[in-house]
């Protein structure tokens, strides 16, 4: 799965193209920051009125959706109703402009101010959407249009809106689309019910064969004013263009060959060892793995099979709006599963990080305090949710960072990092501020984080300990290397097979028969097998070429075999002197 993961990569970093920021970069410059003319506080992400946005419908996208001139004033192109933006980027199309309104009384309004108030306009929702047609009710603006059945729905800062609604398309030419907004402006296109209103247009680069598909939207809250936001997706749809784009279709087949071999291989596993497969993390991620990796071609396969329908067809017709927005939605889905899928392929690499003692000390660490940092973590969400609840009820009201109970929680974890508003806290609340601030700084800060480095710092210490006297993971990957290369070795006839269990068994029956057959007694054929045990076990602990450790201490267990060794080298060496002297004594005797 190692290698399916490289492959995986590559294919990954192959649908990224740095030219995608610097397009998102330049569009949103170009339609978020320019000002209004004569009012240089007023652009987009400025805008809090009808009347703001009149100004930017009338000024900045105007000016920037229509490029036909060249900075001389020279005409700019041969093709007629053609706007290069920048020059380079041509528009896809023509813009397109839909807004989505609720209907009146949606909403009670109490009895005793119906006398101020007897119109009521609810929060978006498919229930309170309006679909009658007002206005002038001659033009596709003022007529409801029905929704896409296979458009996405768009999460907004106040509502999630879905597609249709009251719909008109800019003109190729700039007078008339001017004309257009005047007129929309003069007859009350924006009304008490609009709720939002999208601006969408696609841009294509054949310089670096992005299409950039923009989105701008205007929401329009109940409280009255309106908040602005925006999508800008570079993606690459024309997707096997250049040479490198077929190394990266390439790399695409090749990745699906690995993940046939390794889905049958885990298929294989889970046949042989059933239940007990399921028993391994690793198992599990590999699992997840295999399912990401399925997901993430079906989405491939899925993309590309749109693109080749629709790209045709939206290309095809440049007098109407080219809805390249679905497209992009779904390509931004499948960066984002090949994204996960990717993340999940590193974090494997921690099963094979055990050849170093560092690592394996740090991940032993990670495994071996689970249990404790779950315990830890009860106890740590706990006080921490509890004082998310208590700053959304405190300061939600006033302070943007606690408006919700999800920016509550994300605030305090900023918090805990250093970034913090506290005059923002204290502003709105002066006695429950300050002390909310102080006891969560104590609490959470000092006292929770401090535990929790002390858990691990008091793992850690355990491992260490066990690693200092031998103890090493069952599974490691320079022994599997190792045994690789020499199993290598020997199906090339390189190297002599290595003796099994069975054959030193034997070899070591045969010594024994033969030591009996030499005159010696039970009980020394027994030390002698006591001593090779000792032996073996001694020199593989202390003598292996593994072990770099200048300093081991000794437990008490192996000081007294130790001590045992010793003793019964002792009597081998006086056994052996004694031989010796035998020996010379019957040599004394035999010299004339």
């Amino acid at each position: 799965m190692a290698e399916a993961s490289r492959w995986h990569r590559g294919v990954t970093f192959g649908m990224v193209n740095p030219h995608m920021y610097y397009l998102n970069k330049v569009m949103s410059s170009l339609f978020l920051d320019t000002s209004v003319p004569g009012d240089e506080r007023t652009n987009f992400k400025s805008i809090r009125s009808i009347t703001d946005f009149w100004k930017f419908m009338e000024g900045p996208l105007l000016e920037g959706l229509y490029w036909d001139e060249w900075y001389t004033n020279k005409t700019l192109y041969d093709l007629k109703n053609t706007s290069r933006i920048y020059y380079e980027n041509i528009l896809l199309g023509v813009p397109r402009v839909r807004q989505l309104k609720v209907r009146n009384n949606t909403c009670k309004v109490y009895s005793s101010l119906q006398s101020l108030m007897n119109e009521c306009y609810d929060r978006y929702t498919s229930k309170n959407e309006d679909l009658a047609d007002f206005g002038l009710k001659v033009e596709t603006e003022w007529k409801y249009a029905t929704p896409d059945s296979t458009s996405p729905w768009h999460w907004g800062f106040v509502g999630v809106y879905r597609n249709g609604g009251f719909i008109f398309t800019l003109s190729k030419s700039k007078s008339e689309t001017k004309n257009k907004f005047i007129n929309l402006q003069l007859n009350s296109w924006i009304t008490r019910g609009t709720r939002v209103i999208f601006i969408d247009f696609s841009l294509y680069n054949a310089n670096v064969n992005l299409f950039c598909i923009i989105r701008l939207v205007a929401e329009f809250p109940a409280t009255g004013g309106i908040i602005t936001s925006w999508q800008f997706y570079s993606v690459k749809l024309l997707r096997y263009v250049s040479y490198y784009d077929y190394i990266i279709a390439s790399c695409e087949i090749t990745f699906c060959i690995f993940l046939i071999v390794f889905t049958t291989q885990e298929a294989q596993k889970v046949r042989e060892f059933k239940s007990a497969y399921f028993k391994s993390v690793w198992n599990w991620l590999e699992l997840l793995l295999l399912v990401l990796c399925f997901v993430t071609v079906s989405f491939n396969i899925y993309c590309n099979i749109q693109i080749f329908l629709l790209l045709g067809d939206l290309l095809k017709n440049t007098e109407k709006y080219s809805d390249f927005y679905f497209l992009a939605y779904w390509h931004t889905y499948y960066n984002n599963i090949i994204a996960v899928t990717i993340f999940f392929a590193w974090i494997k690499i921690f099963k094979f990080i055990s050849f170093n003692k560092t690592m394996s000390q740090l991940s032993s660490t990670l495994s071996c305090c689970i249990k404790d940092i779950v315990g830890f973590a009860i106890m740590f969400f706990i006080i921490f949710f509890a004082y998310a609840q208590l700053g959304f009820l405190v300061f939600g009201s006033q302070v943007d960072d606690f408006s919700t109970f999800q920016n509550a929680i994300f605030t305090q974890f900023r918090i805990v990092l250093g970034d913090f508003n506290f005059a923002g806290i204290q502003q709105a609340n002066r006695i429950l501020g300050p002390i909310y601030f102080i006891t969560f700084i104590f609490f959470v800060f000092f006292v929770l984080l401090n535990m929790f480095l002390a858990i691990i710092n008091d793992t850690y210490s355990e491992v260490k300990a066990d690693y200092s006297i031998g103890r090493r993971p069952d599974f490691e990957l320079g022994k599997m290397i190792k045994k690789s290369y020499n199993n290598a070795l020997e199906k090339l006839r390189l190297k002599k097979p290595e003796e099994g269990e069975d054959e030193k068994s034997a070899k070591s029956g045969d010594l024994v028969e033969r030591a009996r057959r030499e005159g010696f007694d039970e009980n020394e054929i027994q030390s002698a097998k006591q001593m090779k045990k000792w032996k073996e076990r001694l020199e593989k602990k202390y003598y292996s070429a593994e072990i770099q450790d200048d300093y081991q201490p000794v437990t008490q267990r192996e000081f007294q075999e130790l001590f045992l060794y010793a003793v019964e080298l002792e009597k081998e060496l006086h056994y052996v002197s004694l031989k010796l002297n035998r020996v010379m004594r019957k040599i004394s005797t035999l010299q004339p």
